[in-house]
């Protein structure tokens, strides 16, 4: 196959797979938690729909593993303690199956041997202990009170990210209460403990530095509030109003499954009834994140309606197809729809710049994203120049993508300067992932890709040097950099070389030593693949398998900073081309990153959309 006839291949894919709203709706699969979580949940709130809790049996079913485990990833092991205790539990409170059933069984043994309930992670943990499978401690570090104290805390609920904020607000409403809530139904998992004793979440929670913590927290805002009984209304009362102000219009709590979730036992904690409108509100936006997968039904973490749709656009249009073909035109009035007005929890250490920015999912209206916002941007740019009216939604995104840059030089995912070191040290797992929001190199360098290629920032201005500065020192040893959001070292230093050749850098030594690092580790096929367990082992872990999404990242790097095609990129051409109809497990293993060795996605556009991207890139520059 010609580079041509690749390229017109992916166009006329993308064509047919776009939906008549103008968007591109591929399914963003989480793995199996968000199915199991489903299944708990609609059991526990005595929502007996037996369709959809059937449905999603037949996919965990689909995915167990013969030694009766289940993993995160292909090559996770032998299996997942944690996502087999979630398989298991949601696949017996479903009443479908029984803990007499074989596979029940070899879950059973596969989770004994291997440390019992007690090495499942802290997401599940939580979840476990609200439907009353678990303990709550006897002490809980983080009180509801933390919502009191004001900005200038050292800790205070807007110095962690908006991501730890929806998870930690319900989280402390419902520890206070020590709520739980089973039913008729739910099984008896106590047969899945091995010793108690051994629990990082007890010890984490009694701990000296939780309770340090704790004290903290609570003697600063008596300091400020007076009475304890006043204090505690009064921060659950705040909770409440900061979680009803977060809703989406769908119902959802920042259109995230496990935050929703959560919110849903707060609502029940503050003695909301099953049937209250906000909790009915709450799972029918859960509802709306069904997907097929393979034939069975699958909850999505969230929808990528914007994302998916911005970045096809874009590849579309490095592709050839022109701004004003009808399949862009729809795609750019979907994200015009979908600029966001409203100032939400960014503006609390942004006070100057006025909304611009988009979301990631289909609803989202108060909780914009720099990938977002520069990928929306990029898909714009030509009709911007067409438009009078597509130009004031490109300038007012611009302007506020501009003003979300750190203190430090680089950009994050959704808030400014709030990479708190010491909500990073706190003993709580991944709590730099779940708590911090810092500068990483995916988005500085997507970021900067943006601004240098397409916004018409100057290359000496403060934006794109300061950006630099920030890449060179933060390149890892090898001359790779760690991505936050994608897997992982590829993903990284595909953004980062691509940004920092748009700031006029192509020269540069850090670029040198990253082409030299990309090339070490480029498969004998050609193509480049990388395993999640890079997350594990903290270093580049090979898959020993080249996927598409890989290949197109390291291509389009490779590409965007050599004047010449050489042997290592011809020879990742002819991959992407030879693979494009490539269906077995290596286009359905993860390329997306939600949080560190816990969740992963599998993006069902990105085999079509990369590839496109690379391989337009590619016959652009060299012809």
């Amino acid at each position: 196959m010609k580079t041509t006839e690749g390229i017109n291949f992916l166009i006329e894919k993308l064509r047919t797979d776009q939906s008549e709203a103008g968007s591109w709706e591929y399914p963003f699969e989480a793995g199996t938690f968000t199915d199991a979580y489903m299944i708990v949940l609609l059991r526990t709130l005595e929502i007996n729909d037996e369709a959809l809790i059937k449905s999603l049996t037949e996919r965990l079913v689909s995915r167990q593993e013969s030694n009766g485990a289940w993993k995160l990833y292909r090559d996770d092991g032998d299996g997942n303690v944690t996502s087999t205790v979630e398989g298991y539990y949601a696949l017996l409170y479903s009443g479908y199956y029984k803990p007499e059933d074989e596979r029940l069984q070899k879950a059973n043994r596969f989770i004994l041997a291997n440390g019992g309930i007690e090495k499942t992670t802290l997401l599940t943990k939580i979840m476990l202990t609200l439907t009353g499978q678990y303990q709550w401690p006897k002490f809980f570090p983080l009180p509801v009170e933390l919502i009191l104290l004001p900005l200038y805390s050292p800790v205070n609920l807007f110095s962690m990210s908006v991501y730890g904020r929806a998870h930690i607000v319900p989280l402390i409403v419902a520890a206070d209460k020590k709520y739980q809530l089973k039913t008729a139904k739910s099984p008896d998992l106590s047969n899945l403990f091995v010793s108690s004793r051994e629990d990082s979440f007890i010890a984490w929670a009694e701990s000296d530095e939780a309770r340090k913590l704790h004290s903290f927290i609570t003697d600063s805002v008596k300091k400020l509030f007076g009475l304890p009984k006043d204090v505690r209304r009064l921060s659950l009362s705040r909770a409440k109003l900061y979680m009803t102000n977060a809703t989406e219009p769908d119902g959802t709590l920042f259109s995230y499954f496990t935050s929703t979730f959560f919110m849903i036992f707060a609502l029940l904690a503050l003695g909301h009834k099953k049937e209250d409108p906000l909790i009915k509100a709450a799972v029918a936006g859960l509802y709306t994140f069904q997907t097929k997968v393979k034939g069975h039904t699958h909850i999505q973490f969230t929808t990528a309606s914007v994302w998916n749709t911005s970045l096809i656009s874009y590849a579309l249009q490095e592709a050839g197809v022109s701004a004003t073909d009808p399949m862009v035109e729809k795609a750019t009035m979907f994200l015009l729809k979908r600029q966001q007005s409203k100032y939400g929890d960014w503006a609390i250490h942004n006070k100057k710049s006025k909304p611009g920015g988009w979301g990631f999912s289909n609803v989202n209206t108060i909780q914009p994203d720099m990938d977002d916002s520069t990928s929306t941007l990029r898909a714009l740019t030509g009709k911007a120049s067409l438009d009078k009216t597509v130009y004031v939604s490109w300038n007012k995104g611009t302007n506020w993508v501009v003003a979300m840059q750190n203190r430090d030089g680089g950009w994050a995912a959704f808030e400014k300067n709030t990479n708190s070191l010491l909500l990073s040290l706190l003993p709580i797992q991944e709590a730099k992932g779940i708590l911090t929001d810092p500068s990483t190199p995916d988005l500085t360098g997507r970021t900067m890709e943006y601004l240098g290629t397409f916004a018409n920032v100057t290359k000496e201005g403060p934006e794109l040097s300061n950006g630099v500065r920030w890449l060179r020192k933060n390149q890892e040893k090898n001359g790779s950099w760690e991505g936050q959001w994608g897997v992982q070292y590829i993903y990284g230093t595909w953004a980062a070389l691509t940004g920092l050749a748009a700031a006029g850098v192509s020269t540069d030594e850090s670029i040198q030593k990253a082409v030299k690092w990309l090339k070490a580790i480029q498969n004998k096929d050609g193509g480049w693949g990388e395993s999640c367990l890079s997350d594990r082992n903290k270093t580049y872990t090979p898959l020993a398998a080249s996927t598409l999404t890989h290949t197109a990242w390291a291509l389009d790097a490779l590409v965007s900073v050599s004047d010449q095609p050489d042997k290592n990129m011809i020879e990742a051409m002819h991959f992407l081309l030879k693979s494009l109809n490539q269906v077995d497990w290596r286009e359905e293993y993860p390329a997306g990153k939600g949080l560190a060795d816990r969740i992963y996605f599998h993006y069902h556009s990105y085999r079509y959309l990369f590839p496109l991207l690379a391989l337009a890139h590619y016959q652009n520059k060299y012809n």
